[in-house]
């Protein structure tokens, strides 16, 4: 199998951390007990990923509230201490009563910055073409947040950081970084077209100026993901103690950080986003974006891990056998590491991992056996 872009250094650069398990890998023999572990090692990961503080709770203003084909619809945005309103959408069922069991879903990267929650959240009125194009490249047509509502879960999804509602806006950086740049007809595919690009070739920059002040993409990530989790468990309408999370490729990078790193995730599925640091380092760190990388953490756990600190909670992790994004090495080397956690953790039967025939992909099968899987922790 051939190297990635540091060619004849990569063998030498994947010695550094060695095939051992980490200094807080729960299979590191010096950890003998499940909550010692634990402990130390949430602090640990939490001073690597270097979540910035972003307030107290928000306050949330629904802008828009109705029914819709069997669902009550809630448009919701709030203020962060940056940037522009995020949007968020809640659905339940109508006519609903009582708490429900919540999801909060995780919305993909895919490169394509300038949708968010609209990849996977069907509403009233024209999809957007590209958005049309998206849902069925991925997720067999459907927006699989309704999907799960209709089945009976209160489902929150929100624009991550960086995307929609929170994506960079030509005005906001200098000419240098805009080119000349103007949102004349944001909606016209070329302009949505032309702005994924452009984004797309700013993430060197984003990533190095949240290192220059002292934090990491996916600690923002993750600080905002929280917001978005304080809102849905402080619902009247949601039993907090039944909470989920999933989503597919860069939403499964969410789910790792979220779901590794707060409890209150009681049941993740993690689609189309697990590999080990040296699959990354070897083959495919060209292949993702810059949210996927925290300085210094391989050194105390591998990738599949940062999902693993929530043993034994139930976890999920979904694979496509010909997904390009990951070498099959590296996803079988993974659930081997998951496996292993689980175990020493006396919780084997809370852990599962699936592959599927195809690329990569969250389709109707899978978002099957995903709900089925909610359905057994949080029904």
């Amino acid at each position: 199998m051939r190297e990635n872009m540091l060619g004849a250094y990569g063998q030498w650069a994947s010695t550094l951390v060695g095939r051992e398990p980490g200094e807080y890998s729960l299979r590191n023999p010096r950890f003998h007990s499940l909550g010692t572990w634990k402990k130390k090692a949430l602090v640990k990961v939490a001073e690597c990923v270097a979540e910035p503080a972003l307030g107290g709770a928000v306050r949330v203003r629904v802008e828009r509230q109705y029914q819709w084909n069997g669902l009550h619809v809630e448009e919701l945005s709030w203020q962060l201490p940056m940037g522009p309103r995020t949007h968020a959408v809640f659905l339940k069922p109508s006519g609903a009563r009582g708490r429900l069991p919540a999801v909060l879903a995780l919305h993909d990267h895919g490169g394509r910055k300038y949708f968010g929650l609209r990849k996977i959240v069907r509403l009233p009125g024209r999809r957007h073409p590209l958005v049309v194009e998206h849902q069925r490249q991925y997720y067999s047509d459907v927006g699989w947040a309704n999907e799960l509502a209709r089945r009976g879960y209160a489902v929150l999804v929100h624009d991550g950081f960086l995307f929609g509602s929170r994506r960079m806006r030509y005005a906001d950086v200098p000419e240098t970084l805009h080119g000349g740049r103007r949102d004349g007809n944001p909606e016209a595919r070329r302009e949505v077209l032309e702005y994924n690009a452009w984004s797309g070739a700013q993430e060197s920059v984003v990533a190095k100026s949240l290192f220059c002040a002292g934090t990491t993409w996916p600690g923002v990530v993750l600080a905002e993901d929280r917001k978005a989790l304080d809102y849905l468990c402080a619902r009247r309408d949601v039993d907090a103690d039944r909470v989920g999370c999933g989503g597919l490729s860069g939403g499964g990078l969410r789910t790792v950080f979220l779901g590794g790193l707060d409890e209150r995730i009681k049941a993740a599925v993690c689609m189309g986003f697990m590999s080990t640091w040296n699959d990354f380092l070897l083959h495919k760190s060209h292949t993702h974006t810059w949210m996927t990388y925290v300085p210094l953490l391989p050194r105390l756990l591998d990738f599949p891990e940062i999902l693993g600190l929530r043993a034994p909670l139930p976890t999920l992790v979904q694979n496509c056998n010909e997904d390009a994004l990951y070498t099959v090495r590296g996803m079988k080397a993974a659930d081997a590491i998951l496996r292993a956690v689980y175990a020493k953790a006396n919780a084997a039967d809370h852990y599962a991992c699936r592959f599927y025939p195809g690329g990569h992909k969250f389709d109707a099968p899978m978002q099957q056996d995903a709900f089925d899987w909610w359905d057994a922790y949080l029904r």
